[in-house]
Order: C-alpha cells, then sequence, then structure tokens
C-alpha cells in the first residue's frame, strides 16, 4: 500500500517543541502507533523508519518523534533522563490522540522499548505493545555508559561518546534510571506484549528479554531476531519486525476500517452495533455511512462522533444550511459560513435565562462565524433566521418519540 508521510511537531514534557514524523497509509488506517527510539538516536534511525514505514504500508498509521534535546527536537538532551522520556511518549500519545483517537500499539527500541513498557499502563488507548533488544530495566544504562558512568557518579558530570557522536551527560540521568522497577510494571501491565530481541545483541543482552518475559502475564510473545544486532542495521531487519508487528497487532487493535452498514430506506437512520468495540455502532442514513462511539475517558474507543456530537453535528448543519438559503433569497454576499456548537449541563440556578428552576438544564452554546460587509441589522435578522431553522425549532417544540421492540 502506498504511504504518505509527514513531518508534525508537537510540545513535549519540558515545554519543548518535538520533532515527529506521521508515516500513514494513503488508505484506510487500521490502526495508530506510537514508536519510540533508542538511546541517543533519533526518529530517522533505520531501525524507527524502516518498522514505521513497513506499518505504514500494512495499514497502521505511526508517530515516530525525537525525544527531547536529540534529533530535530529542541531542549537540551543532559536535562532529559528516563521520567522525561516516559513524559515525552505521553505527549506524544496526547498528540495521536487529538489528531486521531489515540494509539492502539506502542513499540520501542533499545531503552525506548522500555519507556513504553513505563507509559503503556497510563494510555488507556493501547491495546497492544512491542519492545525490541530493550533493556528489562532503565538502570542498564550504567553497564551502557562503562568506565564513564564512575567518572559521572564522581564528578556529576561526563562528556560521552556513543555511537560516534558526543553527548553531555549528568549524574541525575544515572539517579533517575535507578529509581525504576520496569519489571514490576511489566508484572501488572495487562497488555498483550510481544518482545523481539537479538540473541547475538552486543549492547543489549537476550538475558533482559528473558526477564521481561518472565515478569509478564500472558498474552505474551518472543521473536528472536537472529543476526540482527542491536541497531537493526539491515533493512530485511527492520521490514520483518514491522511485518510480524503488524500481524501479531491484527489480534487486539481494533480496526478503523469502516464497517458494513446495515441498508436503510430513503429517510431512514439505521443504528446498529459492530461489536467490534464495547459501544461502537455502525449508522445508515440512507445510503450515506458514519460511525458513533464515546469517548475513551467513559469507556468507549472514540472512533466516531459521540451521540451528543451527532446531535450538534445535525443542529450546525442546518444552522448554516438555513443561513446559507437565506442569503441566496435575499441576494446577500455571504463568504462561507462557519458554526462551533458545545453541549453542557448545568445546574438550573446558574443559568439565569432558563425556565427550569431545579436539577440540570442542557445548554448548547452555538457560535456562527458571519464574514463580509454587512449592516448590524443584516446580522441581526441572520441572528433571528439562526433560531428558525427546523433542527433547532424542533429542540424547541414538543417531541414525541415511540418505542417498540421487533424481532
Amino acid at each position: 500500500m502506498p504511504i504518505e508521510s509527514e513531518k508534525v511537531t508537537f510540545p513535549g514534557a519540558q515545554g519543548d517543541q518535538l520533532a515527529a514524523r506521521l508515516d500513514r497509509p494513503a488508505g484506510a488506517v487500521r490502526a495508530c502507533a506510537v514508536l519510540a527510539h533508542c538511546f541517543t538516536c533519533s526518529k530517522e534511525s533505520a531501525a524507527a523508519s524502516r518498522i514505521s514505514r513497513t506499518l505504514a504500508r500494512l495499514g497502521i498509521a505511526v508517530l515516530r518523534f525525537d525525544f527531547t534535546g536529540l534529533g530535530g527536537s529542541d531542549g537540551e538532551f543532559e536535562n532529559t533522563n528516563f521520567t522525561s522520556n516516559v513524559d515525552d511518549l505521553l505527549c506524544a500519545a496526547r498528540f495521536v490522540r487529538e489528531r486521531h483517537g489515540g494509539p492502539q500499539i506502542l513499540v520501542g527500541h533499545s531503552l525506548g522499548g522500555t519507556a513504553v513498557l513505563a507509559a503503556a499502563g497510563r494510555i488507556p488507548e493501547v491495546r497492544a505493545v512491542a519492545t525490541v533488544n530493550a533493556p528489562s530495566d532503565p538502570s542498564a544504562l550504567v553497564q551502557l555508559l562503562g568506565e564513564s558512568a564512575a567518572e559521572i557518579a564522581r564528578t556529576g558530570f561526563a562528556r560521552v561518546s556513543i555511537g560516534g557522536r558526543q553527548f553531555n551527560i549528568r549524574r541525575q540521568l544515572l539517579d533517575d534510571s535507578l529509581e525504576h522497577e520496569t519489571r514490576r510494571t511489566v508484572a501488572t501491565l495487562r497488555r498483550p506484549l510481544l518482545i523481539f530481541h537479538a540473541p547475538d545483541d552486543p549492547i543489549v543482552s537476550v538475558e533482559h528479554a528473558r526477564r521481561i518475559y518472565q515478569a509478564a502475564q500472558h498474552p505474551k510473545s518472543f521473536v528472536a531476531l537472529d543476526g540482527a544486532g542491536h541497531l537493526l542495521t539491515r533493512p530485511a531487519d527492520g521490514e520483518y519486525v514491522g511485518q510480524v508487528l503488524a500481524v501479531w497487532a491484527s489480534r487486539y487493535v481494533l480496526t478503523q476500517v469502516e464497517p458494513e452498514a446495515p441498508l436503510a430506506d430513503p429517510g431512514e437512520v439505521v443504528v446498529a452495533e459492530t461489536g467490534a468495540g464495547k459501544y461502537h455502532q455502525t449508522v445508515a442514513v440512507g445510503h450515506h455511512r458514519l460511525q458513533a462511539d464515546e469517548p475513551v475517558d467513559v469507556g468507549g474507543d472514540d472512533r466516531g462522533p459521540s451521540p451528543y456530537g451527532l446531535l450538534l453535528a445535525g443542529l450546525g448543519a442546518c444552522t448554516s444550511m438555513t443561513l446559507r438559503m437565506y442569503a441566496a433569497h435575499k441576494g446577500l454576499a455571504l463568504p462561507p459560513l462557519e458554526v462551533r456548537l458545545r453541549h453542557s449541563k448545568v445546574a438550573a440556578d446558574q443559568c439565569p435565562d432558563c425556565e427550569t428552576q431545579q436539577g440540570k438544564v442542557d445548554v448548547i452554546e452555538r457560535e456562527i462565524t458571519v464574514r463580509g460587509e454587512l449592516t448590524d441589522a443584516q446580522r441581526e435578522r441572520l441572528l433571528q433566521i439562526a433560531d428558525r431553522c427546523p433542527v433547532h425549532r424542533t429542540l424547541h417544540s414538543e417531541v414525541v418519540v415511540r418505542t417498540r421492540l421487533r424481532e
């Protein structure tokens, strides 16, 4: 499948702008993932880019990003630590949530894998987690830094060469890594876990994979990356991880491809459960197809508008259409309209223009953006016409809903 790749940015945990790349299929998106790169690497590393692009070709959109102070991201690397990396991951998940409803898959390479294990339980949308050559605890940094670790412990600072590049590392990074017990977190992960590890990894031994596997609850799986080394520099290795991960994850993540909806007669709306999620519905409006769901914070998967979202959409569309009809009738040169709506429930005694005196009142805030050179009288008239839109009038009139059961 062809893919599209977009450069994006989002604020990180320390307020710096983090550079990211969103790889996604040109067609339907089956699921969304966040990918965390290895220690001192970047989103453009061989492993990160090939795994991400392979997943995108298989229908999974992937956000890969640079941690604070690395790659194209702002900030100072020497001021970061394992905790800040986990917090950056949570910011990445928030970005995906705002754009695509949240990541169902987390995948991390090396220390990025340890970070996704720590972050997964704090991201409610996550349904599957995968690690690649990940340490069983961030304290493995002490071994990774070798003799430099002793200098950092003694003086509080050292300039270290990693992968041919120089990095300033402070003692706070080592101190922070020692405070995390990843295996205890893994034991309560409650997400399907796939562990990739190269048996010949010279940086993070396969013993780390064994510890993670033993700590995890089922379902859990292990895949040996024979001959791949730590960084997965061969194209075939990164592509293999992406292919296996996509097939494995398909057992756990919810597809976002629009399901087949029941047929509806003209003028009829048919809503049916899909069985793909706790509240997910497919909606047929004549020959049109929609989806409906509840937000994640109330137990849904956010794969479509909520019922109130659909209600507001109907009122907003009716408002805009009614004003357009009026403008055409009056010959008004009215640029494209925009209607914004919000729904809330407020205490009746906090609503000065409500007739109800007790309990809660449903309040819909409607804001109409009207551009163009109009007189005050014309603008006032448009407000009056908005209140005459058929859906608005239905909401203010007596409504009878007759319900019956059918087999």
